[in-house]
């Protein structure tokens, strides 16, 4: 396998970054790093994109990123953040001229059929309706996605079960407030690895920027770019008291790791 990219297409926490009603000095920043969508990546290698998770402005960020065609969608779990966008799919639908594999464990499609059930139902050749061809595929271990091994990495956020992924020596773990120990092995020997970072002071569903800091120093990988953050952080404030090879990520941004263990 090639090298693997790593699209950022938002690295904000679920209310987005500048915030609905707040005026502080990240949310007024006119620092374009400060202007965070909700959270979703995209896995580029072999010269195809799999897309993880589908936030709420999925059509603005492929379009300011230039994704003009996605071959699979993979989902970490089915919070609204992750999942809202999921009808914005439909173009890649056109594009390719055909269904779309969505990867998740079982709790999330269940969650998905509950909110999105007409975008798994084959089509009708003779309908005009525009909406997303979707085939269900269930993660229960290590998958396939274009001659590319999928690792799925257990972790908590808060109580709740989700998944990180792992492809090659990129890891991509956003949503967690614990990594289980037997997940940590998972995550050795890494270029690159992404990780929740939400704000300096504690929170129940997700790593502060200090937790952060020790798993990923921790995990040791090459370099470690935060997500899923918010207002409390400023991009360039805070990159500047971060300790080396740890830094903010932000929308947009491209970072590349080898795609072989």
């Amino acid at each position: 396998m090639t090298d693997v990219q790593l699209i950022f297409l938002g690295t904000g926490t679920s209310a987005g970054v500048p915030m609905i009603g707040c005026h502080c000095e990240v949310c007024e920043s006119a620092d374009p790093h400060d202007k965070r969508t909700r959270p979703s990546v995209i896995f580029r290698y072999n010269g195809i994109n799999v897309l993880v998770d589908t936030s709420p402005e999925l059509r603005l960020q492929c379009v300011a990123s230039r994704i003009d065609h996605i071959e699979s969608v993979v989902y970490t779990h089915a919070h609204a953040d992750h999942i809202v966008g999921l009808d914005d799919l439909r173009r890649f639908n056109a594009a390719r001229q055909g269904p779309l594999d969505v990867w998740a464990d079982e709790r999330t499609h269940q969650a998905l059929d509950r909110c999105f059930g007409y975008a798994f139902i084959e089509p009708d050749p003779s309908s005009k309706l525009f909406r997303p061809h979707l085939q269900r595929q269930f993660i229960d271990g290590p998958f396939e996605i274009a001659g590319a091994r999928w690792t799925p990495i257990p972790l908590l956020h808060g109580e709740m079960h989700v998944l990180g992924f792992r492809v090659g020596r990129v890891a991509y773990c956003t949503d967690v407030s614990k990594i289980p120990e037997a997940s940590y092995e998972l995550l050795e020997d890494l270029d690159v690895l992404v990780l929740d970072a939400l704000q300096k002071k504690k929170h129940t569903t997700h790593f502060s920027l200090e937790e952060a800091i020790v798993a990923a120093q921790r995990i040791g990988a090459r370099e470690t770019w935060f997500t899923h953050i918010a207002h409390g952080l400023s991009h360039a404030q805070t990159n500047a008291e971060l300790p080396d090879r740890l830094r903010l990520a932000y929308d947009g941004q491209i970072v590349s790791g080898r795609g072989t263990r």
